[in-house]
């Protein structure tokens, strides 16, 4: 009931924030998770209760003197035989219809060596899950308990073990491996490719996030939290000479087909950096820089062309539940051709401004005078 009733609030305050909700009088409560709750032991109970009237009239044939009472036996393997045919159904549906639901279709280089992978363990563990328990249910129906005969002990097979210890193990090892070198191929990059990469600093706080390109020398100014104050909101030190050309967006354009750095960090709580179609995810830690980098394949029009849908648009959300405006933490990502992003790059207004400058200039000012103070003392 506690469970109905939040999800019902909740439902409610979202409809009062469009303005949807209706003077009427009704009752919401049962929509929600506690009316699935109360099905769910309603049923639990009946099949106790119908449990109970079986043992009864067990009971009553044998009080009665009477040899033949329910076959429990039989009761219970088609019991096993039933739960099989319906979990197998049960299981095709969660296929068919949550199926839909997974991550679209990538959109980089490595996307589709995880997606690769992703089916590989999908088809493997699928065949293992359905093999397993097909043998499992169906073994308890068709061997059920019978006077009629014995059941053989067989406590150990060595050949058996090492059959599903060994198997089991090469097909993981193989699995690890790849998931480790792929894994391997956006985290842990060259030197030389790193410096070809388009570098983009990607800060996150609650709750929005604050864009950085580096400029034409394609190397970032560093940051320095002790340096956050005024227009220098994401504390960069302009001692780093590669920071007075950095520029700062509003929207991440990036070119098909070229590699993209991107460096991630976080200005309070913890984050977490999600591009679905890019297969890219990773967490925003305050104090520890984390790096990422990708290769897009698709321009934002053929993806628009390739799902029909002339409004879509690229995305990085935070997946990390960071506060109670979580939700608002999405920044556009638009994905171009070489020629629109170069002249996209020479349109962008640098992070360093007028007013920065004059900020920096009084603040050296008030610094020089403090240290003739202090060499004064």
């Amino acid at each position: 009931m506690l469970l109905g009733s939040a999800s019902a609030f909740a439902q409610s305050t979202q409809d009062l924030a469009k303005g949807e909700i209706d003077s009427t009088p009704q009752s919401t409560v049962w929509l929600g998770v506690g009316y699935y709750v109360l099905m769910f032991l309603a049923v639990c109970l009946f099949i106790g209760i119908i449990g109970k009237v079986l043992q009864v009239y067990d009971l009553t044939r044998r009080i009665q003197g009477k040899k033949e009472g329910l076959n429990w036996n039989r009761i219970m393997g088609t019991c096993f035989a039933l739960f099989l045919i319906l979990g197998i159904y049960g299981a095709y549906w969660s296929f068919s219809e949550q199926g839909s639901r997974i991550l679209p279709d990538a959109a980089s280089v490595h996307g589709e060596r995880l997606d690769s992978m992703f089916w590989t363990t999908t088809i493997i563990t699928g065949i293992v899950f359905f093999a397993t328990q097909i043998l499992l249910f169906g073994f308890t129906y068709v061997y059920q308990a019978s006077n009629k005969r014995k059941a053989y002990f067989y406590p150990h097979n060595n050949t058996v073990e090492k059959a599903w210890t060994i198997a089991p193990a090469i097909v993981l090892t193989v699995l690890v491996v790849l998931g480790f070198f792929t894994w391997r191929s956006i985290t842990n990059v060259p030197k030389s490719e790193q410096e070809a990469a388009i570098n983009i600093d990607v800060t996150a706080h609650q709750f929005a996030w604050d864009v950085r390109y580096a400029g034409e020398d394609n190397k970032l100014g560093t940051k320095n939290f002790k340096l956050i104050k005024g227009t220098n909101d994401l504390g960069v030190d302009f001692r780093d000479k590669h920071a007075y050309d950095d520029l700062r967006v509003t929207e991440m354009v990036i070119p098909v087909g070229k590699a993209i750095r991107l460096n991630l960090g976080s200005k309070d709580v913890l984050h977490s950096f999600y591009m679905p179609h890019f297969r890219v995810q990773m967490n925003c830690v305050p104090g520890l820089p984390t790096s990422f980098q990708f290769t897009p394949t698709l321009t934002t029009a053929q993806m628009q062309e390739k799902l029909d849908d002339p409004k879509f648009e690229y995305l990085f959300y935070c997946a990390k539940i960071c506060g109670a405006s979580h939700y608002n933490m999405k920044f556009p990502v638009r994905v171009v051709s070489q020629d629109e992003y170069q002249k996209w790059v020479g349109e962008q207004k640098k992070y360093l401004t007028d007013q920065m400058k004059e900020e920096l200039k009084v603040a050296d000012a008030h610094a020089a005078e403090d240290n003739i103070v202090a060499l004064n003392n």
